[in-house]
């Protein structure tokens, strides 16, 4: 009898899946807060990506295209953004889009308690309507991210509606405007979205319900993919592209991504701010950095198909700056620095989150510090507990990845401004806040790659963070499921999809 309880509440579950109208993605974590505020994670984003839609939007050749902003102009010399809005546009809730919402909206990433997207805003001083469907963002002074920001989270409205009678609740209903509307979410088991059929594309919308499935597990995800119990799989396990390239009922999508992953060092921020932390000493850091060999870690758990690198932006982007190789591994330099910092070996506690990739990688890290005297004890945690933990300053040294943005400031800023909401290890250099500030202002390509090719020499000097690569986004899809398309910024895009 249990037995035929427990097969029958599996086949209850299954069952919408199998639903030929219906898709499902695997994600590799489940995301925290679901507003575009207060969020932070990846796979929040990715779940946005169907739920908010944004001012602007990017095509596959990262250029940004228009979304709700049918078109935009800077004037005043820069310091102002005018935009003109769709005018066929209505919130989840039957609220009005227009620009007395994009006001609601900026003003809101700006000043709600918690706003992750306060760093990107920082410049913006107000908000005007001109008219129903015209809006001007002034600035304080040119910034020219401005446009890559409202072409992410910093851009995604939701219902000030919704907004302001939820309050701190919204993200538990979240409302938005994008061409599925929000169903319901169990923590750590699903978010399932159904269509909006008053979006204004639903025609490019095939999928009556959208279910986003956290599995952390980058084996089960794939076992799950192969079992048609997913039609999407992110993040796969590079060791794992050969059996889904090999797999006639399956394809591989994939794209170069725009973020990186690396070490953050808390230099003495929040909890941890006092704590007498091994980190904090810069020897110690750079021996760190000589003890471990970044091509081994791509090696080992990405089977060489990742960029290795140690700077913010890829190889790929114009701002890579030149002439900052990365070092090549040196045990006898390693435990020379500890020496000079008068330690023969050193305890480090890494947090990691409970995925495959992230539990791998600290092993090989930890595996290649031993050898240089730097015992790595390792802290797996949920990976949205771990992010919260990181706000808290409640770690040491944390491994964690940054999705990227398509403007480098998007990769920078948040993390080394002064006061930014993303800066949580205690970094304060007023020569690289400066040098970012300036990058920010400048219109010439040419004078912004200086600015970040100083900033990013000063931070390769004082590691606040190791840089270790940057990753590619790569989707095992059914072939059931036809026209996805690979962006480079990760977001599965549902539109024309079947």
């Amino acid at each position: 009898m249990k037995m035929k309880k427990a097969t029958l509440l599996l086949m209850a579950l299954l069952a919408p899946l199998a639903n030929a109208k219906d898709i499902t993605i695997g994600l590799n974590a489940d995301p925290d807060a679901l507003d575009p505020d207060l969020s932070r994670t990846m796979v929040g984003r990715e779940v946005y990506t169907s739920l908010f839609d944004k001012l602007i939007d990017i095509d596959q050749q990262m250029n940004l295209k228009p979304m709700l902003a049918t078109s935009w102009e800077w004037v005043d010399n820069n310091k102002a953004l005018v935009m003109k809005l769709r005018k066929d546009v209505v919130f989840h809730d039957g609220a009005p889009f227009n620009a007395e919402a994009v006001k609601y909206n900026i003003n809101r990433s700006m000043t709600i308690e918690g706003s992750r997207r306060k760093g990107e805003l920082n410049m913006v001083s107000g908000v005007e309507v001109i008219d129903e469907y015209t809006v001007k963002i002034l600035l304080k002074q040119p910034y020219i991210p401005l446009l890559a920001a409202l072409a992410d989270r910093a851009g995604m409205m939701v219902s000030p509606k919704a907004a302001q009678a939820e309050g701190k609740n919204f993200s538990h209903h979240p409302v938005g405007s994008g061409p599925y509307q929000f169903d319901n979410r169990v923590s750590q088991d699903r978010i399932v979205l159904d269509k909006f059929d008053k979006y204004w594309e639903a025609d490019h919308y095939h999928f009556d319900k959208v279910t986003f499935l956290p599995l952390p597990d980058s084996t089960i995800r794939l076992a799950n993919l192969k079992a048609g119990q997913l039609d999407i799989a992110e993040r796969l396990a590079p060791s794992d592209v050969g059996s889904v390239k090999a797999d006639s009922q399956l394809s591989l999508v994939e794209a170069t991504g725009i973020g990186y992953n690396g070490i953050t060092f808390n230099l003495g921020y929040g909890a941890n701010k006092d704590k007498d932390m091994a980190v904090k000493n810069p020897l110690v850091r750079e021996a760190f950095e000589y003890a471990i060999d970044r091509n081994v870690i791509n090696q080992v758990v990405f089977a060489n198909q990742y960029l290795v690198d140690n700077q913010w932006v890829s190889n790929d982007s114009p701002y890579h700056a030149p002439g900052l190789p990365v070092p090549k591994r040196d045990i006898k330099k390693a435990k020379a620095l500890l020496k000079q910092a008068g330690l023969k070996t050193v305890n480090i506690e890494l947090m990691i989150a409970n995925t495959t990739e992230a539990t791998q990688i600290g092993q090989v890290i930890q595996a290649m510090a031993a050898e240089a005297g730097i015992n790595i004890k390792l802290k797996t945690m949920e990976f949205a507990t771990s992010l919260q933990a990181q706000s808290k300053g409640e770690y040491e040294a944390y491994i964690l990845g940054w999705s990227g943005r398509v403007d480098p400031d998007g990769n920078i800023y948040s993390f080394y401004g002064e006061g930014a909401p993303l800066n949580e290890n205690g970094f304060d250099d007023k020569e690289v806040q400066d040098l970012l500030i300036k990058a920010q202002s400048e219109a010439d390509i040419e004078k912004r790659k200086q600015y970040y090719a100083s900033a990013m020499k000063k931070v390769l000097e004082t590691r606040p963070q190791l840089y270790l690569y940057h990753p590619k986004w790569q989707w095992g899809v059914s072939k059931d499921i036809t026209g996805f398309k690979p962006y480079g910024d990760g977001m599965p895009r549902l539109r024309d999809v079947q």
